[in-house]
Parts: C-alpha cells; structure tokens; sequence
C-alpha cells in the first residue's frame, strides 16, 4: 500500500511539472503593473507577438502592453528614437543602425526572426542560385536585409547583381499583384507576401529557400533578420524586462506549436491580411526565441557578412558587445 501511494505521488509530482512547462507565466504577487509600450511590424516580425497581444488585450499579461501595429520598420523607429515606445520588433541591420545612430541607446532583448526570403517560379524550373543566370528577377526589399542577403548569395554563387541576371526592386504589395497574377515569371518575397501569392495562383510554387541556400554558401552565420530591441532609458526595471521575455517566448512558442489558433490572433491584430495566409505562413516564418549570450553568437557572423557587403546596411561599424542584452 506503501509503495503504491509513493508511486501515485510520484506521478502527480511529474504531472504537476509538465503542467507548470505548459502554463502560460503567472505574476508572483498582484502588484500593480508596469507599463509597456511595444511597436510591432506586420509579417512574421510580429507573428511571434500575437498571443501576447492577446493575453493583454485580456488584462492577463504580466505587464500592462500597449502595442503599435506599423507595415514599415520607418512608421516605428521614429517612436523608438523619441521615446514613444520602450521597445519594437525590427528588421536585424535596422537595429544595428539606430544602435549607432543612439549612441548605444538601443539594445537587442531578442532575435524572433531567422530568414523568410523565397525565390517564386510562375513556369521557369529553378533548381539552384545558377538557374538564375540570364533571367530577371523581380525582387522587394531594396536596402534593406532582403537585398543584402540576395546579393551575398548571388555573389558567393557566382553571379554578379545586375550584370548576371537582372533585378528590379517593387514594393511588396505591388510585387505580390504582379506575381500573383502572373505577370511576372520570377520574384524574391518574404512571408507572408510570398504565401499570398501561392494562394492566390497555384501555378506559382517555391523555387529556392534562400535560408537553404545561405547556410550552403555561408561560413556557418545564421541568417537571422528579426528581432526586438529595447530603448535603454525607457526607465523599465530589469524585472519588468524580465517578465516580458519570459513572456514572449511563451507567445513565440504559442504561434509555433498552435498555427491555426494563433492564425486567427495573428489576423486579428491585423499583422497579415487573413487568418488564412497567416496559417499558411506561420511554418515557413521560421519564428525562434533567441535570448542571453546566445544573441552575439547567433548574428555576429550574419553582421560581418552586412557590414563587408555594405557597413551603411547596419549604421557604419559593427555593434559592440553592449548591444546585446545578456541579463
């Protein structure tokens, strides 16, 4: 009878912690909260946010957020800068280059992005970066991540931009019609722009992943294009900080290992067009929660590769060592 009791307790002790891992986190004492002021982008940037909007917007986070909901990391970065916000979900260069434009005053908490960039065929077999030779492709992100990256990948392929093939940069809604519609036969997106276009025109498929294509030419960087930083004199206690990254790595986690319930917030807060392209996007938004030390050892490698294509790309020099926060 002993042994059996201690054999029920031990089971409900193992119950009780996978239910604790499974839990959302919960405040220790029902102080008064602190308040945040967070500007997250439209697309997979703030995908990751969306289940913490929710929490929120409930009054069930751990923090009172407020969150700004922008299409350009420029409707953002102004706030930031002015002190608008405490904190924003922003494109990796774009960090780097307001962290020396601040004089430090920007610090990463987290990377939440690796990389979303697909290469779309409507009819010509791509099978590698060499295919491309002769074409032209049709591409969004002009100096910005998404053409450092190509560019980078071309090069180490062989290709020279603009000279091997040729490039022609659009915005991304009016690339998503041309391709869409079959106007055009090759274009460079990122998701969920990409998953639109699959969605809505079923000639259209994959051609290359460019993450794949960076870890075969790369000298092992990772291709990690977003992440969230934090104003340094925002006032926010170490604790307040530390709330929100335990929170939203749940929240991270949440979209992740939930596609179709997180689809219906990710579409709510308006961060993609329908519920339906955000459940198409989410697996190929390649969303992580990258924390600590392991910043620096995540993106060093993909900035060097920046700053030798372009130092402007990432604000002139590379990040020092307080750019990442590590407490």
């Amino acid at each position: 009878m002993r042994k059996l009791l201690s054999l029920i307790l031990s089971l409900l002790i193992i119950l009780g912690l996978f239910a604790c891992k499974s839990a959302p986190p919960q405040a220790k004492t029902p102080v008064s909260k602190a308040k945040v002021s967070i500007g997250v982008l439209k697309g997979p940037t703030g995908m990751g946010s969306a289940y913490l909007m929710e929490q929120s917007e409930k009054g069930e986070a751990l923090n009172e957020y407020s969150f700004t909901t922008a299409s350009a990391p420029t409707d953002l970065t102004g706030r930031l800068v002015s002190g608008e916000l405490d904190m924003a979900a922003l494109p990796t260069n774009l960090a780097a280059a307001l962290y020396t434009k601040t004089k430090g005053n920007v610090r990463i908490l987290a990377l939440n992005t690796l990389g979303v960039l697909y290469i779309l065929s409507n009819g010509p077999e791509i099978n590698s970066v060499e295919d491309l030779r002769g074409r032209t492709l049709y591409a969004t992100g002009q100096g910005a991540n998404p053409e450092y990256v190509l560019n980078y990948i071309l090069r180490q392929n062989g290709l020279e931009p603009d000279e091997d093939l040729t490039i022609e940069y659009k915005d991304s809604a009016e690339l998503t019609a041309l391709m869409a519609s079959g106007l055009a036969e090759l274009c460079m997106l990122p998701v969920p722009a990409a998953t639109t276009v699959l969605l809505k025109n079923p000639e259209v498929s994959i051609a290359l992943d460019l993450t794949e294509q960076w870890n075969r030419v790369s000298d092992g960087s990772t291709l990690t294009m977003g992440c969230i930083v934090l104003r340094n004199d925002s006032g926010l206690s170490e604790e307040t900080i530390s709330n929100f990254l335990s929170e939203y790595e749940y929240s991270i986690d949440y979209v992740n290992e939930n596609p179709e319930q997180a689809a219906s917030l990710v579409a709510k807060f308006e961060i993609t067009g329908s519920a339906e392209i955000a459940k198409a996007a989410i697996p190929d938004s390649k969303l992580v929660f990258i924390s600590g030390e392991k910043i620096k050892e995540a993106i060093e490698g993909y900035y060097e590769v920046l700053f030798q294509a372009d130092p402007a790309s990432i604000g002139g020099r590379l990040p020092g060592d307080d750019f990442y926060y590590t407490k």
